[in-house]
């Protein structure tokens, strides 16, 4: 019988190589050979020596990003060749950074100021000259990965918010790059959740009531300061509301006052009333009028605050803001329900409140471990 011809091997048009480095590591990069030409494509992507589980895993997600950058590479390759034109935007990644970064100037984003930091990154992580049509799923597992093990801006590791809020502002500008048509779909809706950075949950402090009688008791140099904070630990504003709080918002309805504000943070209008304790802080208004403002603060208000808590004894983290979580923690200590305590913050959703529910039941895990010990 005829020996079977084995099927012949179709070549890559662009093979993925490695060529070594003086340091241990390797640069890898691509080998075009096609009409008998050769070109390559250095990747900036570096495999490190293997030293642990961690560098095992950073050379995984590198060689998967390469793998992917290669596999598009043949796909470009061959469409061009067949006269399919690819309509993917070719800008380059850092180009529609700026672009992203000047759009959110112009919506007056407070963030647009860390875009930078978020360019640098990607700068270090592929380089100047990598195009918005090659984000995928490898490059957006790599950019976290990145910031995790490899991204060192102070010879230290980020923290675990900062990357959290890195990873935010790189998938808000591939969001609108998807809204503006510059790319396909966004790679980061296509990763597993537990892949994602997270923010860590963070430590509130806030003052007991006890510690309200104290600050209550104590003379503070500013009286202004003094009556404004006090009026949030019972209201619970933000400093920036209360200081863009006029008198045309303070209103009586059926014997009860309220304030109608749209918050500044989130833009959610609330209506909230006033308990007897919140209205003894509030400044007479005397001949003022409706558009004058309630409050009027200095500019610096947390270094006053400062003292006047030592003179009370407090000795622990203390700024404005501990006057929002001293009133929410103070609701529901005294039986508020985490719905109704969600509204009176002006939170949008209850999940923002639950932090505070898990400060009350730790309160309520630590006094009934008091009794411990106590009949042994």
């Amino acid at each position: 019988m005829p020996r079977k011809k084995k099927p012949q091997k179709v070549k890559e048009p662009i093979r993925l190589r490695t060529r070594d480095l003086a340091d241990g590591s390797k640069s890898l990069y691509l080998d075009v050979y096609r009409n008998g030409k050769r070109t390559y494509e250095y990747l900036k992507m570096y495999l490190i020596p293997e030293t642990d589980n961690n560098a095992r895993r950073q050379n995984e997600i590198t060689m998967a990003a390469a793998n992917a950058i290669k596999s598009k590479r043949i796909i470009e390759l061959t469409s061009g060749e067949a006269g399919i034109v690819n309509h993917v935007d070719k800008a380059y990644l850092l180009d529609w950074m700026q672009t992203y970064k000047e759009n959110q100037e112009k919506r007056g984003k407070k963030h647009v100021r860390l875009i930078p930091s978020v360019v640098r990154i990607l700068k270090e992580y592929v380089g100047d000259r990598f195009t918005l049509d090659r984000v995928d799923l490898a490059f957006c597992q790599g950019y976290v990965d990145y910031m995790l093990t490899t991204y060192r801006p102070k010879g230290k590791p980020i923290a675990a918010s900062t990357r959290n809020t890195y990873y935010q502002l790189f998938n808000g500008a591939l969001n609108a790059a998807v809204r503006a048509k510059r790319l396909l779909r966004n790679p980061f809706n296509e990763m597993d959740k537990a892949e994602k950075p997270k923010m860590p949950e963070s430590v509130r402090s806030y003052m007991s009531i006890e510690e309200v009688r104290a600050l209550i008791a104590t003379p503070m140099q500013d009286e202004r300061i003094k009556n404004a904070y006090l009026f949030s630990c019972f209201c619970g504003l933000r400093i920036s509301d209360i200081r863009s709080l006029k008198w045309k918002d303070v209103f009586v309805d059926n014997g009860q006052y309220r304030l109608a504000v749209s918050m500044q943070k989130t833009k959610e209008p609330i209506y909230l009333p006033l308990s007897a304790e919140a209205l003894k802080w509030m400044p007479e208004r005397g001949d003022k009028t409706a558009d004058d403002y309630v409050f009027e603060l200095p500019s610096d208000i947390n270094q006053p605050l400062k003292p006047w808590a030592k003179a009370a004894g407090i000795s622990k983290h203390f700024t404005f803001h501990t006057a929002r979580h001293t009133f929410a923690t103070m609701m529901l200590t005294l039986g508020s329900d985490l719905y109704t305590t969600s509204k009176l913050l002006g939170h949008t959703t209850v999940t923002m409140t639950q932090v505070y529910a898990k400060i009350i039941n730790q309160k309520k895990d630590d006094a009934v471990n008091l009794v411990n010990g106590l009949f042994d």
